[in-house]
């Protein structure tokens, strides 16, 4: 218990957990806007949290989940989550948006 208790401890030490949070945050608010003009992309809800929730054609999404780790939030609308951490780059947001841009300009 005193190992999990330290990690406790440092996350709420200097509101690192709120830090934390509040980059995660920034970050899918980023991915939102990068990926909001993409032709194919509709973003389906406001990102209030960490989370972008787009709809975008299936088999797009089903390449993009051969190279990054999300999946499918609606099967039948074709509606994806992808979370953003506290570990997210900005060069992360970049390389996954560019991603995005070359799938859905790839033939359908």
């Amino acid at each position: 218990m005193r190992f999990v208790s330290a990690q406790l401890l440092a996350l709420f030490e200097g509101d690192l957990w709120r830090d934390n949070a509040e980059h995660a945050n920034a970050m899918a608010r980023r991915l939102s806007e990068a990926v909001s003009d993409i032709d194919g992309v509709r973003l389906v809800t406001k990102v209030e949290a960490n989370a972008v929730f787009p709809t975008l054609p299936r088999l797009a999404s089903e390449r993009l989940m051969e190279r990054f780790r999300f999946y499918f939030w609606d099967e039948t609308t074709g509606q994806v989550r992808w979370m953003c951490a506290w570990a997210t780059t900005e060069a992360d947001v970049e390389a996954f948006t560019r991603a995005v841009r070359e799938e859905l300009a790839q033939p359908r």
